[in-house]
């Protein structure tokens, strides 16, 4: 007895200690369990996680090159306006220079010459010119044809008193003696103040002297003096008559 005695609370331990023992294993069991449940559920969330933010990654790619595509066909769209407003304003600029051009043919410029002041014709200048060009190149034939159409293309110009000076003189040249005394004897009829006149009736004696009329030239270089006695044409007129017999 004493012996069973000595030996029962050593079994006891013994028996206490396996209980405690299998109690701490479950224990550490229960919380492995657990903790490989959480960190299966952390393991799960984070590669739930890890595929959002792939899938969010993947999206914001796709958007990003949804407006680098729309970027690229907005930026097309505005170099493509930018050429047709360039053109548009091309097309503008030389419809504006065509409409000045044609302002510029048929709008009347201011016109200044022997002492008159007058308005006339971009045409009806450049008719003019063209004529006097023709005179200077001493093709009297065709200046005296220039000026004769001139006037019957612009019977009220500004031009005509002009226009009659240098048509007799053109005529004298071609030794159209008559025609020239016509063409002066117009210009002192009808313009007897204009600048030329006092020089066209020392063209008409020279004409008639031409013509051997020294009877009349006399009367022409006398009325000349008379008329406009300061000109430099009555100097010469006065030469001329004392030159005459």
């Amino acid at each position: 007895m004493l012996t069973i005695a000595g030996w029962w609370p050593l079994q006891a331990h013994a028996l206490f200690e396996d209980d405690e023992a299998r109690k701490a294993i479950i224990e550490l069991r229960q919380k492995f369990e657990a903790k490989s449940q959480t960190t299966d559920a952390a393991l799960a969330e984070a590669r739930e996680s890890g595929a959002a933010h792939r899938r969010s990654l993947l999206e914001l790619s796709n958007q990003i090159e949804e407006l680098r595509g729309e970027l690229a066909r907005l930026r097309g769209q505005n170099e493509q306006l930018a050429r047709e407003v360039s053109e548009l304003q091309r097309q503008q600029k030389d419809a504006q220079v065509g409409i000045d051009e044609r302002l510029r043919q048929v709008e009347p410029v201011r016109v200044s010459l022997d002492g008159l002041e007058f308005t006339a014709t971009p045409e009806e200048k450049r008719d003019f010119d063209a004529a006097m060009e023709v005179l200077r190149r001493s093709d009297f034939v065709r200046a005296s044809q220039a000026y004769a159409a001139f006037m019957r293309r612009y019977p009220d110009s500004g031009y005509t008193p002009s226009a009659l000076y240098w048509l007799g003189n053109a005529q004298y040249a071609n030794r159209a003696y008559k025609d020239a005394i016509d063409s002066h004897r117009r210009l002192v009829s009808q313009y007897p103040t204009h600048l030329r006149a006092p020089e066209a009736m020392l063209a008409m004696a020279n004409s008639q002297i031409e013509m051997k009329d020294s009877k009349t030239a006399r009367r022409t270089l006398n009325d000349l003096v008379k008329q406009h006695p300061r000109s430099e044409a009555a100097a010469a007129a006065r030469e001329r008559l004392a030159g005459l017999r």
